[in-house]
């Protein structure tokens, strides 16, 4: 008789909230710790079935009468820039990447204060701490690491939260200077991400849930070819989908 030291994995579902993406409707969640040695593998299956990471746990919508949240995922070696995307490239040709550990910093915050006074001021972010900023991204029981988007003078315009993945990155979140957003800063934040996946060889990046009626997760499309999570399963964004 063999003993095995792996717990049973609860879920559990939370209460209705108001919906911050469509308005005159609620949300409900699908929610499980990620914990424990078996942290990264869960984190792994879970990613690949739609659900996504804060914090210490991993959840997925289950909204009563809605199923707007579609799972998106762009497969690095077929991704080609449109026109638009190549001039966002050429646009911030001047903006480093540069890939730092998931430690929280004051630029990082004061970043953030700016960025949600001016796209979310009443959204539930708006009023963090740094004590909560730093919660988000160093609260990770897997690979986790920042990107910090900066200007040749060293001005920190952007910055993403993001997940290793075996098979990928996953975008947790990402946010930037309002000053530059001529530049599509979230665009290109996302074309880095999409390339330095290429660099490494790993097939997808994961940019959490496209919503075709909300005008702040409907630009996740313009990135084709995408894949969207459908009955349980990958498939091509059809063309012809907004």
């Amino acid at each position: 008789m063999t003993c095995s030291s792996r717990h049973p994995q609860f879920f559990y579902t939370t209460a209705p909230l108001p919906c911050p993406y469509l308005p005159d409707r609620l949300e409900r969640k699908v929610v499980t710790d990620l914990a424990g040695v078996d942290a990264e593998a869960l984190h792994e299956r879970l990613s690949r079935s739609g659900f996504r990471r804060s914090h210490t746990i991993a959840y997925a919508p289950v909204c009563n009468g809605c199923n707007a949240c579609v799972p998106i995922r762009i497969p690095v070696s077929r991704f080609q820039p449109g026109r638009t995307q190549r001039r966002i490239m050429k646009l911030n040709s001047d903006i480093k990447g540069c890939e730092m550990p998931a430690r929280a910093t004051t630029d990082q915050y004061v970043l953030f204060r700016k960025y949600q006074a001016a796209r979310h001021a009443d959204g539930d972010m708006a009023g963090m701490s740094f004590s909560d900023y730093r919660s988000m991204v160093e609260d990770t029981p897997i690979d986790t690491f920042v990107v910090e988007f900066r200007t040749p003078d060293d001005h920190l315009t952007g910055v993403s939260l993001v997940d290793r993945l075996g098979d990928g990155f996953s975008a947790v979140y990402s946010f930037y200077d309002p000053a530059a957003a001529t530049r599509s800063p979230g665009s290109f934040a996302i074309m880095w991400l999409i390339e330095r996946a290429r660099m490494q060889q790993l097939p997808y990046v994961y940019l959490g849930y496209w919503i075709a009626r909300s005008n702040k997760m409907s630009y996740k499309s313009n990135f084709r070819p995408a894949e969207i999570l459908s009955r349980g399963m990958w498939r091509v964004l059809d063309t012809a989908e907004p």
